[in-house]
C-alpha cells in the first residue's frame, strides 16, 4: 500500500484505506475502484491524498487479484458501480409475491366484517414475500400496477413491508418481527367500517366527518381483538398508530411510553406511504421530501430514535443511484452525508450538485 497525491490518482487505482471527508464521513470504502467521475469527487472535497494498493485493477489479466477477490466478483456479479447486481427474475418474483400479497389483503378486508380474518393464509403470503425483502427498497419499490380504489390494500401491504424491515433495522428480537409486520398490514383495518364516501371524499371533510375517520383506530382494535395468531401490540397498533409522543394524538392522547412500540413503527411506515402513494385525488410526493416532513415530524410528534433509524438506514444505499432533480435534471447520487442523508451530493452531466447548499433543488424522483 502507499499514499499517493490528488494529482497522481488516475481511474482503475483500488483503494487501500478508507477515504474520509473532514469531518469524519467515509466518502469511499476501502477496495473501491476508482471511477473518471470520482477523481472529480475527491477534488470537491479537497482530499490532499489517498491510500492505494500497489498493484492496478485491469482486464488484461495483470494485477487483477483485487478484481477477483470475492467469488461473486470471479462471475461478473458485479455491476460498473461497485454494487451487487440485482437479477430480474428477483425482482419479478419480489413484484409477484407483492401483488399475490394486495390480493389477499383486499380479499380479507373486505370480508372482515362478516368473517374471522384469515391470519394463517396472510401470515404464509407474507412469509413468502419476506423471503425477497433484500430486494425491496423503500425509497424505490412501486407497485407495477394500482387500481384507483385499491390503494388501501397496497397501503397496507407495503407498511407491513417497510414495519417489518424497520423493526429489523432497529433490532428488534426476530420474534417481533413478523408481528409488527402484522401491526402495518392491519392498521387501518378499522376504515373497513366507516362510511365509503366519507373515507374516499376528495374534498375538505366536515368537523363530523373527520370525527368519524378517526373512529378507525378503535373499530380496528376491536376488529381485531376476534383475530387469532396475532399479539395484542399488533391490535395495539391499530388503535394508537396516530398518538403524538407529545400527547397530541387521538383516539386516547397517550404520549411518550405510553405508547406501544410497534404503533411507533407504523405510524412512521403509514405516513411515509401514505405520501408516496399516488392517490386519486393526489399525485405521489418525492420519497426524500417525504423524509425531511418525517425528520421535521420527529421533534414532538414522532419518535425521534426510529425516526432516526429509518431516515439513515433508508437512504445509506444510494451511492450510484439515478435520480430526477425538482428541476427535471437528471444525475447520479455520488456522495450522502451522515448528517443530512435527504440532502446528498448528485453528480448532473459531470458537475457536482450538493442539495445541502442549494437549497431550493430536491430530488423528486428515484429512477434506480
Amino acid at each position: 500500500m502507499g499514499l499517493i497525491t490528488l494529482s497522481e490518482v488516475k481511474p482503475g487505482l483500488k483503494l487501500g484505506n478508507d477515504v474520509h471527508t473532514v469531518r469524519g464521513n467515509v466518502l469511499f470504502q476501502k477496495g473501491k475502484v476508482i471511477l473518471p467521475k470520482d477523481v472529480e469527487v475527491l477534488r470537491a472535497f479537497m482530499i490532499h491524498q489517498i491510500d492505494i494498493e500497489q498493484e492496478r485493477v485491469g482486464t488484461n489479466g495483470a494485477g487483477t487479484k483485487a478484481a477477483t477477490s470475492s467469488s461473486g466478483e470471479k462471475n461478473g456479479d458485479r455491476t460498473g458501480k461497485g454494487s451487487i447486481a440485482v437479477s430480474a427474475p428477483a425482482v419479478s418474483s419480489l413484484h409477484e409475491e407483492y401483488e399475490k400479497m394486495v390480493g389477499l389483503t383486499k380479499n380479507a378486508f373486505q370480508s372482515s366484517l362478516a368473517a374471522e380474518l384469515p391470519v394463517y393464509e396472510l401470515r404464509t403470503q407474507l412469509e413468502a414475500l419476506f423471503v425477497h425483502l433484500k430486494q425491496y427498497n423503500v425509497l424505490t419499490f412501486s407497485p407495477r400496477v394500482m387500481q384507483e380504489h385499491d390503494y388501501v390494500y397496497h397501503h397496507a401491504v407495503l407498511s407491513a413491508m417497510t414495519s417489518y424491515q424497520l423493526a429489523q433495522w432497529m433490532e428488534l428480537p426476530s420474534k417481533d418481527w413478523m408481528q409488527v409486520a402484522f401491526a402495518g398490514l392491519f392498521h387501518d383495518i378499522g376504515n373497513s367500517k366507516v362510511d365509503p364516501q366519507i373515507l374516499h371524499k376528495p374534498a375538505a371533510l366536515t368537523a363530523s366527518e373527520q370525527e368519524e375517520i378517526r373512529q378507525h383506530t378503535k373499530y380496528g382494535y376491536q376488529v381485531l381483538k376476534q383475530a387469532k395468531a396475532i399479539n395484542e401490540g399488533a391490535r395495539l397498533a391499530a388503535l394508537q398508530h396516530h398518538e403524538k409522543v407529545d400527547g397530541s394524538g387521538y383516539p386516547l392522547q397517550l404520549s411518550g411510553t405510553q405508547i406501544h412500540v410497534y404503533a411507533k413503527i407504523v405510524a412512521i411506515a403509514d405516513i411515509f406511504h401514505a405520501m408516496t402513494l399516488e392517490k386519486i385525488y393526489r399525485k405521489a410526493q418525492s420519497p426524500y421530501l417525504v423524509l425531511e416532513q418525517i425528520k421535521s415530524e420527529a421533534f414532538g410528534k414522532l419518535d425521534p430514535a426510529i425516526v432516526n433509524v429509518f431516515i439513515q438506514r433508508s437512504t445509506q444505499i444510494h451511492n450510484g443511484i439515478r435520480v430526477k432533480l425538482s428541476n427535471n435534471q437528471i444525475g447520479e447520487i455520488i456522495f450522502s452525508d451522515r448528517d443530512h442523508p435527504t440532502r446528498p451530493m448528485v453528480s448532473v452531466e459531470g458537475t457536482i450538485i450538493n442539495l445541502m447548499q442549494q437549497r431550493q433543488l430536491y430530488i423528486q424522483e428515484v429512477i434506480g
